[in-house]
């Protein structure tokens, strides 16, 4: 007779590696890590502190690039440079920004270290493109007293000694502040279109309701009136193709002009008296 015997199989070697650690010993590896990642992690900060305290890296040079025509550069140092502050590690580049563009005349300024001890700093100026009047001014630029203020090639108003732009005879915008944009936009479209008449435009007000009203050097005015700038402009047009045939009687210098009349404009000329209309206002000349 045969006997069968159960025999207990071989159980397979744990791979290497595989043992499992005993509960108290991963919880003191684990607290071990823990303690060794917060250390470095204080090292780490402690030493950027000293880092931004400390007086070994100190900035020892600002290099001025960019547009320096209105500036010079001893006195963008001495307007910005009392602002700055920290060493080259911590010295806050936002505000150190902002203290060059508080400098009159500069627009933008962006700011970077340069290892191991300078900042370069590239300037932007605001170049002049007209004068600003502010909101409650007329359109005659004689009569607007000194803001302080230009409109800049961006539609920007900004701060400057206008004294410093006396010989470019700038045109004078005056309107509400935030359409500053788009009167310099006008402007840019009038100057050419008007310059067929001889007419130079130095001033362009716009109303509070959107109306607008041009200025010319020979001290004549122009209504202009209301509407989109494409309306307005088309008016313009219209002015500047028929002016010759109404002006052909007389040949007298403009005085004033009002275009905001339906299919025509209304004509006053510099030294001719005519007879009022019914309403008692100047003669109508129709396109």
């Amino acid at each position: 007779m045969v006997t069968l015997r159960r025999t207990a199989m071989p159980t397979a070697a744990p791979a290497r590696g595989g043992l499992a650690l005993p509960a108290d010993v991963r919880l003191m590896n684990a607290v071990a890590t823990a303690v060794f990642v917060l250390a470095a992690a204080g090292a780490g900060i402690a030493a950027w502190a000293w880092l931004m305290r400390s007086p070994l890296f100190p900035i020892r040079a600002i290099q001025l690039d960019g547009d320096l025509a209105r500036n010079s550069v001893p006195t963008i140092r001495a307007n910005a440079a009392p602002r700055l502050a920290g060493n080259f590690f911590s010295v806050d580049l936002q505000v150190s920004r902002a203290a060059f563009e508080s400098v009159p005349w500069v627009r933008r300024a962006v700011v970077r270290r340069v290892w191991p001890d300078r900042l370069v700093v590239r300037l932007e100026e605001h170049q002049p493109a007209a004068l600003w009047g502010g909101e409650d001014a007329s359109a005659d630029a004689t009569e607007v007293a000194d803001t302080g203020r230009l409109v800049n090639s961006h539609g920007e108003v900004f701060d400057a000694n206008v004294g410093d732009v006396e010989d470019q005879a700038l045109p004078l915008l005056s309107g509400p502040e935030d359409r500053a944009a788009d009167m310099l936009a006008m402007l840019r479209r009038l100057q050419p279109l008007l310059a067929k008449l001889d007419l130079q435009v130095n001033s362009l007000h716009l109303s509070g309701r959107g109306s607008w009203r041009v200025g010319f050097d020979s001290g004549a005015t122009m209504e202009l009136g209301r509407g989109s700038d494409d309306e307005v402009l088309a008016r313009t047009e219209r002015f500047v193709r028929t002016f010759a045939a109404a002006n052909a009687r007389w040949r007298a210098p403009l005085q004033h002009a009002d275009l905001r009349h339906t299919g025509g404009y209304a004509l006053r000329l510099r030294g001719v008296t005519t007879t009022p209309n019914a309403s008692g206002g100047p003669a109508r000349a129709a396109n």
